[in-house]
């Protein structure tokens, strides 16, 4: 197999390098909120605002759809993904097991620097909760989970877990804005710590589970009394006239 000249070797590495660049954007608005699910994503729209041509923001789309993010409807385009109530259920349960097997990899290999970190962490954001900084907290929050996957030092599981938190996160950003849920989030998470400490791993394990299971039945519940309330303050339609 003849190689690649090198003229065309930088060329594939460029356009790669700016595939990745426009993915990791169109993710982060979209994580953000700035495209909410079941939006419809403009190929040409999305190239000319970030400076690039149609191709990178094309494989961009292939990457995000693999990743969770879209969902590419042949001859209607691309949509954000819109995270249902049941397979938002799925995902935590997932995301339970996986923080059950994190938790008691913790225990057992969690360095005395790596536990001070993460104490560390949990003290920011119970200032975040004091400050009702619901925005920050929820940033806190995000990467204090984050980290406590990657010290587990498993990156299949890191890979794996970061995929789920992006797909559940178009499903709970609604219910996230909500300052009423951080106290009662925050106040879990000093006894995962703890547990950890412990070094005990079926305590710790069992801590991130239900720490999890938690945050399902918060989250799931809410949604259902939003999507309730919401359902009861739609206007009713007007019914034509000669309507049986």
């Amino acid at each position: 197999m003849q190689a690649a000249a090198p003229h065309q070797t930088i060329a594939l590495l460029q356009s790669s390098s700016l595939t990745s660049v426009v993915q990791q954007e169109i993710e982060r608005a979209i994580l953000a909120g700035e495209y909410s699910p079941g939006t419809k994503l403009i190929e040409a729209t999305l190239a000319l605002k970030l400076g690039v041509s149609r191709g990178p923001v094309r494989e961009a789309f292939r990457m995000l759809e693999e990743g969770g993010l879209v969902r590419v409807e042949k001859n209607r385009g691309v949509f954000v993904r819109d995270i249902h109530t049941d397979e938002a259920v799925e995902i935590f349960d997932l995301r339970a097991q996986l923080d059950e097997l994190v938790g008691r990899q913790l225990a057992l290999r969690i360095t005395p620097a790596e536990l001070k970190e993460i104490k560390a962490m949990v003290t920011a954001m119970e200032r975040k909760v004091k400050s009702k900084d619901a925005y920050n907290y929820h940033l806190l929050n995000l990467q204090f989970h984050d980290r406590l996957v990657e010290l587990a030092g498993n990156r299949k599981l890191t890979e794996i877990y970061r995929k789920l938190i992006k797909e559940l996160s178009l499903f709970r950003r609604l219910n996230l804005a909500d300052g009423w849920l951080m106290p009662i989030t925050a106040s879990e998470h000093r006894p995962i710590v703890d547990a950890i400490a412990s070094r005990d791993p079926e305590a710790a394990g069992r801590a991130m589970f239900d720490h999890a299971m938690e945050s399902k039945a918060r989250t799931v519940t809410h949604d259902l009394s939003r999507a309730a309330t919401e359902a009861e303050t739609a206007p009713v339609p007007k019914r034509r006239k000669g309507a049986a």
